[in-house]
């Protein structure tokens, strides 16, 4: 049950990342909610795993910081890259060196 209020909270926090950050129009909106919710999930069960009590601090902590890393840095570095790349594409179609 507290993997589904986890995978709930980040979820939140992916559309808050996601409409705080500039270059939004560059990606889906759901891309960067379902990346924090899938790093948040996998970071739970792997905590788990290792021995982390479920209803712990830490345990959530962990799991909803490294789901907000994730988020930030695709919302960050994805629409860079996807300018970047489009450009590319751009040149090439139109056939400037």
């Amino acid at each position: 049950m507290e993997l589904l209020f986890v995978t709930v909270i980040s979820a939140m926090i992916g559309f808050i990342v996601r409409y705080t950050v500039r270059g939004r129009e560059m990606h889906g909106s759901l891309l960067v909610p379902a990346v924090d919710v899938v790093v948040t999930a996998v970071v739970w069960a792997a905590l788990l795993w290792l021995g982390f009590a479920f209803d712990g601090t830490w345990i959530w902590v962990f799991s909803i910081a490294a789901g907000l890393v994730a988020a930030l840095v695709t919302a960050l570095v994805l629409p860079r890259s996807r300018r970047t790349h489009d450009q590319a594409a751009y040149a090439k179609l139109a056939g400037v060196r």
